[in-house]
Formats: C-alpha cells, structure tokens, sequence
C-alpha cells in the first residue's frame, strides 16, 4: 500500500510539477481542467448518478472550457466564500444523514458550482503569480499535516465523530499553529527573496494588517478542515470509503483536492477584497 502511494505521488508530481511552472497557462489550466472533470465524475456517483455521472463530469469541464475560452474572470468571490462557509455550516450541522434528503437535483448543481469555482479560483489565483498560488496550496497541505501529527500527539477531543471519528479538535488546532508559523516563514522569505509576486502571507498583512491577517488565515484552515469533513459528510452517506479510485493508493481526486475547494475561492476573495 505504501509503494503504491508513494508511485501515484511521484507520478503525479512529475505531471503536475512541469505544468504549474510552465510560463504558458496552457498546460496548468488543462492540467487541472482534467482533474476538476474527474472530481465532477466523482461528485455524480457520490450522488446518485451512477453510471451516468460521466455526464456530469463533461458538464464540469464544458462550463470551465467555456469560461476559460471567454476570458472570463469572476470578481464575485466574496459571495462564493459566504456561501461556502454558511453552506458548510449548515451541511455539516445535518450531519450524513441530512445530506441524502437534500433534492438530488440541488446536489448536483451545487457540486458543478462548487467544482467551477474551485478551478477558477485556480487559475486565476495562477495569474496573481505562481507565488500566490504556491502559498495557498501550501496553506491547505501544512494545515492537513499539522493537524494529522497534533492530532496524534495530543487528540483527546472528538470534532466530527459521526463523519471523521479520527479528527480532532487539537488536531484544527495544530493545523492552525502550522499556518501561522508558514505565514511568519513565508512572508520572511518573500522580504529577503523579493519574488514577482506577493504571496498570501505578503499580500494580507500588506492590504488588512497582520492583526486581521492572522484572523484571515485562520479561516483558511478552519475552512481546509471543513472542506475536508464536508466531503467526508458525502462519502458517508453515500457508504463510500473513497471517492473513487483513480489514484492508486490514494482513492480520488475529490479525495485529494477536497480542502482546497473552500479555501481556494475564500483566498481569492480575500486577496481581491
């Protein structure tokens, strides 16, 4: 099992690697267009679409062609962050077993929105500058790990027992700390290095000032935390262990980019506010 993670990982970074420092978007956006089709393959079996989820797949990357084909640039990212937090909220208070009374239509539809805007946010966050991008990926990787080691040093306390029963509140709460300690590192780095573009810890404190800044970025990884437990909500209730297994050892794409569906719109309104 740990051979066959590690090969998809190295598989994917020598995919993915080349593409995100590509000067041309070209590669990146198509890249990632790919993978939000899958995560929209995914999503239609999750909820019900079986066998003809490939649909709503084609669906997803038909609407982000199009947007990208447009030129199209989305400047309404604060109302896509309120919805993501309040819709969040309220998904995760019904738990796994309100989640199935929701109109199947309704599901749908969210999880085209929700795929389209992530990978939007994406490629514009790319535009902003590679910088950019890089610091917000890192956000939702350095939170998910912290979490994981805190968790396991010092989990006492039960976040979400009937949808993650291993995650713990001091688990979010080391995520937090590992955050705050790459946005101080980070931020050092930018002075020194001078980079083409801010990153997300350069640009906060430069437009809000550090004290909302923090406040900002702990948003971010409470936001990673829920992006992860909603997908969770919807796996379970689905009575899947995974969203699928496109990659080999590490179950779907939805399972890989879940955190990030929050946070990347959430970043992207904040960097624009």
């Amino acid at each position: 099992m740990l051979k066959q993670r590690v090969i998809t990982a190295v598989v994917l970074l020598a995919v993915l690697l080349p593409a995100l420092f590509a000067s041309n978007p070209w590669p990146f956006g198509l890249l990632t267009l790919v993978m939000v089709a899958a995560a929209g393959w995914e999503w239609g079996r999750l909820n019900g679409l079986a066998g003809a989820a490939v649909l709503m797949g084609a669906v997803v990357a038909a609407l982000c062609a199009a947007a990208w084909y447009a030129g199209l640039v989305l400047t309404l990212w604060p109302l896509v962050a309120i919805a993501w937090i309040v819709g969040a909220a309220l998904a995760l208070r019904a738990g796994p077993g309100g989640w199935p009374k929701a109109p199947a239509a309704l599901r749908w539809v969210l999880g085209v929105l929700m795929l389209c805007a992530a990978w939007l946010a994406m490629t514009q966050g790319k535009a902003l500058g590679l910088n950019f991008l890089l610091s917000v990926l890192c956000l939702v990787w350095t939170a998910d790990i912290a979490a994981y080691f805190a968790g396991r040093a010092f989990g006492r306390r039960k976040l979400a027992p009937t949808i993650s029963p291993g995650k713990s509140w001091e688990g979010v709460y080391g995520g937090m700390a590992g955050v705050l300690l790459l946005a101080v590192l980070w931020s050092l780095a930018d002075a020194h290095f001078a980079p083409a573009s801010l990153s997300l810890y350069s640009l906060l404190p430069a437009r809000l000032g550090w004290p909302l800044a923090v406040l900002a970025l702990l948003v971010l990884a409470a936001m990673s935390v829920a992006g992860d437990l909603f997908e969770s909500l919807v796996k379970r209730a689905a009575g899947a262990k995974d969203s699928s297994q496109l990659l080999p050892g590490h179950g779907g794409v939805l399972d890989r980019i879940d955190a990030l569906l929050p946070v990347l719109p959430i970043a992207l309104a904040l960097a624009t506010l």
